[in-house]
């Protein structure tokens, strides 16, 4: 208890020096980074679980492109499962001469099986246990709003004329992400033949929900396991619990990934502000150990006294990280779709664990020598204990971080992988970091010392060589933290502003697919007849792929690829005679090259026609020139050969087809066609007289979801930026914690120059010219490190890498006037003490 008291007092008293202050910062920064992600994600996590069969709409559901037969129903309804059928499609709904692409979401008599569908049917928001009955529709309030339509007027959904007879504010099964873009439309399932939507080649997705007990599902595994080989998706509740997308999942990665970034800059700022705090205490220690306290006896009193500060800090980042989380959650609130419960405690607990870690891992080794202390030091000021080897610390401190790494991701392999490659690159930054003050100093030491200034900077240099290592560790850390800030930068410009300007002032804005083979000629002359550019007419048919080289696809597949997409889902095929737009051979030759059957010879005598397979694709399903992949079309099937792998350009906004068939050997098969094209403001009466004489036709307005799509992005990117507003926060307490440490040191230094004559003018100048040049090469080691992690982040995004020579010019002067600034203010009480109080400071207690 005496210990403990004792401790308290030292805190209180301690709390006034800057290194405890700067302790103080970088844990509160620390513990607020992750939990307020912590926070958010174990809310978003909680959410999920409660609403999970409502947000899938049942405990189980299936989908495919076809409808479902009623011999499968019955079998899942004898299981003990209760069925609701389900069909989505995209088509343009109209009211009078305004027209709107729109979701069409078809259900039965039995939608919903969990929840109610909330609905203003002109009496104020109700809770529905049933969708709209047969002859009118429920439309989504921004649907209401393009089209100006209201409750009790007509709108036009293919060939069928429905009331709308409700409003819908929310859906119980409403999925989130970019698949709920387009303005939601709700109509029976008795009303959807007289739409005349359902046709050849349509792109349309049949669902069946089933509600029942976990025991239930369990009985027809065997039979799940044979749907899922014919290629029908299934999701269940308990293994496919909706995460809002796989874009959200990544999200929660990268979140965590940020937070832990946080930690580590907080982390090297606790040993920074550490080593003063210790070099303080000598002394206090050498005196309590005259008094005779036991080695055992000091370990604990230093160890109670920063408990009790991480336990402070960790109650204040605590409070902020709640917070923040707030703020995280109405930024993403669109992609929210569902009610969050409140926070629980579990981040609480996670948070102080952190401070303590941190402290344990970061501040533990350093701390040894207040244990290790002589009480002859009392005497002799030179008995300081060897302080612990730099690598002792960065292992120690490694550990711990990667203990939290593996504890906040889950994931071990990645845990070992981000700290090995961190270790690897300290290493080469270590290396670069030595070079760059080695070519610095080297200049410095060729400058003329004519004037003031000159002699200022090589003071400055040489100030830097006295304490190299010092100095080192300095620049590291500073390089880290400007790093940071150069990479948000890059990611809000490069990868969302310079997606967008690479889209030019053609770039197709409209799409219209389900155009069937006797309309084709008719919709081509009314697009020709408006638009600027257009893609032309690919023809479409829906395939699934059921063998490659006569085996079942997921038997051919790499093991980690056997649930892509592509295995899962009809494909949509087409065929050409000459190479799409946007389009590059990789491998082989296309159709009627050299090395390649031409398309008038399109059938090999074994039956299989040549086909072009993109690229990426390829690489995911294993795939290699000469493979066969044989695709069931309705009844029917048929086989192909790879002769060619294709790059695509994804960007360019024109049909992109995967596989790709030579003329004819399609045609006996149904289908539709597609195409994009790009219409100017003026062209509306176009659309207007395409929906009028083609109602069955979708026409999209990619113009319209890109801009909500923008407005999504801009949403992430606040949302990262916030997040990142935390690292760059812990990274500035890397600097005031290293600038803290070292500034007894330049005091005393700075004392000795006054004694033998130098001005506070001269002072000032050298203090600037030592952080300036600092800051200097800090900024250009930061941007080399930036430079490097942007051609990472390029190549994962796909994007084209490309040098950032404006950076490379700001980050050093920018680093130069930050730390020189923070340096300069830092060190201005010392040069208005007297001498002697300066010389003071190296022995301070």
């Amino acid at each position: 208890m005496n210990l403990i008291a004792l401790s308290l007092k030292g805190l209180r008293r301690d709390l006034r020096a800057s290194d405890v202050r700067a302790l103080f910062v970088a844990l509160a920064l620390a513990v607020a980074a992750t939990t307020m992600i912590g926070f958010f994600l174990d809310r978003l996590d909680r959410g999920l679980t409660r609403q999970a069969g409502q947000l899938l709409g049942g405990d189980l559901v299936l989908e495919q492109g076809q409808a479902f037969d009623d011999e499968l129903r019955q079998t899942l309804r004898q299981a003990g499962l209760e069925l609701s059928d389900q069909v989505d499609l995209v088509s343009m709904v109209s009211q009078a001469d305004a027209f709107q692409p729109a979701g069409l979401k078809v259900v039965d008599d039995h939608y919903p099986l969990y929840g109610q569908v909330r609905v203003d049917r002109g009496n104020g928001i109700e809770g529905l246990a049933h969708g709209p009955p047969p002859g009118s529709a429920w439309i989504a309030p921004r649907l209401a709003q393009l089209l100006d339509a209201g409750i009790g007027d007509t709108v036009q959904v293919g060939s069928l004329s429905l009331t709308v007879a409700g409003l819908i504010e929310r859906e119980p099964d409403q999925q989130g992400g970019f698949s709920g873009l387009a303005p939601r439309i709700m109509l029976n399932l008795q009303d959807l033949e007289a739409t005349g939507l359902v046709r050849p080649g349509s792109r349309i997705e049949y669902e069946i929900l089933a509600a029942g007990p976990p025991a239930a599902i369990d009985g027809l595994e065997s039979r799940l396991d044979a749907l899922r080989d014919a290629g029908v998706e299934i999701r269940d509740v308990r293994v496919d619990r909706p995460s809002l997308g796989r874009s959200l999942d990544r999200a929660q990665k990268y979140l965590s990934l940020a937070g832990l970034a946080a930690v580590l800059l907080a982390g090297v700022a606790v040993a920074m502000a550490t080593r003063r705090y210790v070099d303080r205490h000598l002394d206090t220690a050498a005196l309590l150990r005259c008094f005779g306290a036991s080695q055992r006896q000091l370990g604990q009193l230093f160890a109670w006294q920063l408990a009790w500060l991480g336990l402070v800090a960790a109650a204040v980042g605590a409070l902020l990280g709640l917070a923040g989380q707030a703020a995280l959650l109405a930024l993403l609130t669109r992609f929210l779709p569902l009610e969050l419960p409140p926070p629980g405690g579990m981040p609480w607990l996670m948070g102080i664990l952190t401070a303590l870690a941190v402290l344990v891992g970061f501040a533990g080794p350093t701390l040894l020598r207040l244990k290790r202390v002589s009480a002859l030091k009392v005497l002799r000021r030179e008995l300081d204990p060897i302080p612990a080897s730099g690598w002792v610390v960065v292992v120690v401190a490694s550990l711990v971080f990667g203990a939290l790494l593996w504890l906040y991701s889950g994931d071990p392999l990645l845990s070992v992988g981000i700290l090995l490659g961190g270790l690897v690159a300290l290493v080469v930054l270590w290396g670069l970091g030595q070079l760059m003050l080695t070519l610095l100093l080297a200049v410095l030491a060729r400058l003329p010392q004519r004037s003031q200034q000159g002699r200022a900077w090589q003071l400055g240099g040489r100030q830097l060589a006295r304490r190299r290592t010092a100095s080192l560790g300095q620049l590291l850390a500073f390089s880290v933290t400007f790093a940071a800030m150069a990479i948000i930068a890059l990611v809000r410009g490069d990868l969302l502003t310079t997606w967008q300007a690479q889209l030019p002032a053609d770039t197709p804005n409209y799409f219209a697919i389900n155009i069937q083979p006797q309309e084709r000629d008719g919709v081509e002359l009314l697009i020709d007849s408006a638009a600027d550019t257009t893609s032309g007419l690919y023809p479409m048919v829906r395939g699934r792929l059921t063998a490659i080289d006569g085996e079942p696809p997921q038997q051919q597949v790499p093991e980690a690829n056997r649930t892509d997409g592509a295995l899962r889902r009809d494909l949509n095929l087409t065929w050409r005679a000459t190479l799409p737009e946007g389009n590059r051979i990789t491998e082989g030759a296309w159709f009627g090259s050299d090395g390649a059957a031409d398309a008038g010879s399109a059938t090999a005598s074994d039956g299989s026609v040549p086909i072009s397979v993109e690229e990426e694709l390829a690489g995911r399903l294993g795939l290699s020139l000469g493979d066969e992949l044989t695709f069931t079309i309705g009844s029917d099937s048929v086989t192909g050969r790879i002769t060619s792998l294709r790059h695509l350009d994804w960007e360019s906004f024109q049909p992109n087809f995967f596989i790709i068939f030579p003329p004819g050997a399609l045609d006996g098969f149904g289908h539709s066609y597609i195409t994009s094209f790009h219409l100017p403001d003026a062209g509306d009466e176009m659309l207007g007289e395409m929906v009028r004489q083609y109602p069955g036709v979708s026409v999209l307005n990619v113009e319209a979801l890109l801009e909500q799509v923008r407005v999504i992005l801009g949403q992430v990117t606040r949302a990262i930026e916030f997040v990142l507003g935390f690292v760059l926060l812990a990274g500035i307490s890397v600097l005031y914690a290293a600038l803290t440490a070292s500034r007894p040191a330049r005091a005393h230094e700075g004392a000795l120059l006054r004694v033998f004559g130098a001005g506070n003018r001269t002072l000032a100048r050298m203090q600037w010219a030592e952080f300036a040049l600092l800051g200097f090469a800090s900024g250009l080691l930061g941007a080399a490190l930036a430079e490097a992690s942007a051609l990472g982040i390029y190549g994962w995004l796909g994007l084209a890498p490309r040098m950032h020579w404006l950076m490379w010019g700001i980050m050093p002067l920018l680093g130069a006037a930050i730390v020189g600034g923070i340096g300069y203010l830092l060190s201005r009480s010392s040069r208005r003490q007297a001498p002697m109080a300066s010389l003071r400071l190296l022995g301070e207690t």
